[in-house]
């Protein structure tokens, strides 16, 4: 039998800021001329995010110079976001577990085997041993960890967590994927960073994946029909993802909306042809918001209605891109609005990578 999402769940911090407030916030680390002030506020603007949570907040209202004392006048080195991410990563991913299993009315005992992906920070023992201890799972249960592959990364870990699922029937696969990108704001002008500062947020996204349909979860299942990968050519420098002293930087070059738009459909439209579909046969779409250009040059390449991206244009506007996690809140909505299948579920990633996976 197919291996069959039968949860999802998904977590937020516990505060949020709106992007007006976060872009006064880091105006002050980032511009240093006038002319950098006007076409950093242009980038805030055009962001498709109207708010998003941070686990750097203390509050979600009141004074802004108050909501957060960990940007300042001295830039967090690498050693101290690590710090943050080891103390918020684990009780937002749990958070997230918790919900995919009481989604799918499965109790923790029963999984087998447990898929975490990041690539917002690093520390070991890991996120994977941080929730088999908040959760109470089994000290065999078989762990795997996806790092550092980036917005694609909660695909990836699908492509894992299917394979286990389908080579062993009894098999229980819990995917978790945790993100906390507001750890990584850049200081200082750089306008490519600057679209990264503006889009990313915090958020984690579990789901539950074994064969068939269970009783419970009956109507709500989503099966994994395939899925696919590759990457396009050409294209090393338009998405990046480096450590450096202070946080970990992304770089987002403007070129990415253009290849999207020359190299998508060529490859997706052979992909689904050998899977016996083709794009108009698609019922929805479960697009990774990586921002807005890059949603409208999905949808021109592929000739789709606004419509069809609404659910990742919502995610993106309320929570802003949570890097892995965000495709898991795009399916939670299309589900919850009984969207007609089959979806296609993709996201992009540095190389330029894409992966796509076809749900039933």
């Amino acid at each position: 039998m197919p291996a069959t999402i039968v949860g999802i769940g998904t977590a937020l911090p516990r505060y949020r800021i709106l992007q007006q407030d976060a872009a006064a916030i880091a105006r002050e680390f980032s511009c240093e001329t006038v002319e950098q002030e006007r076409l950093f506020a242009a980038i805030y603007r055009r962001s498709g995010v109207e708010a998003r949570g941070s686990v750097v907040l203390t509050a979600s209202e009141g004074d802004l110079a108050a909501r957060q004392s960990f940007f300042g006048q001295a830039n967090p080195t690498t050693a101290r976001r690590m710090e943050r991410y080891e103390a918020e990563a684990g009780p937002m991913a749990a958070e997230s577990a918790r919900r995919s299993l009481a989604d799918a009315a499965i109790e923790p005992e029963r999984v087998t085997h447990l898929v975490t992906v990041s690539c917002t920070g690093f520390v070991a023992p890991g996120v994977d041993q941080a929730l088999m201890r908040r959760l109470g799972l089994r000290s065999d249960v078989a762990r795997t960890h996806v790092g550092f592959m980036g917005c694609h990364g909660l695909l990836n870990g699908l492509r894992v967590a299917r394979a286990f699922a389908e080579a062993d029937e009894a098999a229980c696969v819990l995917l978790c994927a945790v993100e906390l990108c507001s750890l990584h704001l850049q200081y200082g002008w750089d306008s490519e960073r600057m679209v990264a500062n503006a889009l990313f947020a915090d958020g984690a996204a579990s789901l539950v994946v074994a064969q068939g349909e269970s009783p419970e979860a009956a109507g709500r299942a989503c099966p994994i029909l395939a899925v696919g990968s590759t990457i396009f050519p050409g294209c090393d420098d338009a998405m990046s993802w480096r450590i450096g002293d202070h946080g970990f930087a992304m770089t987002l070059s403007s070129r990415v909306p253009e290849l999207v738009g020359r190299e998508l459909r060529p490859w997706l439209s052979e992909w689904l042809a050998n899977r016996g579909h083709a794009i108009g046969s698609i019922g929805s779409w479960a697009v990774h918001p990586g921002g807005p250009r890059i949603l409208s040059a999905v949808g021109e390449a592929l000739g789709l209605e606004p419509s069809a991206l609404s659910a990742s244009s919502r995610v993106l506007a309320e929570h802003g891109n949570m890097s892995s996690a965000t495709i898991a809140f795009v399916m939670e909505r299309l589900r919850a609005a009984d969207a007609p299948g089959p979806w296609v579920a993709m996201a992009f990633g540095p190389g330029l990578a894409v992966e796509a996976v076809l749900l039933g």
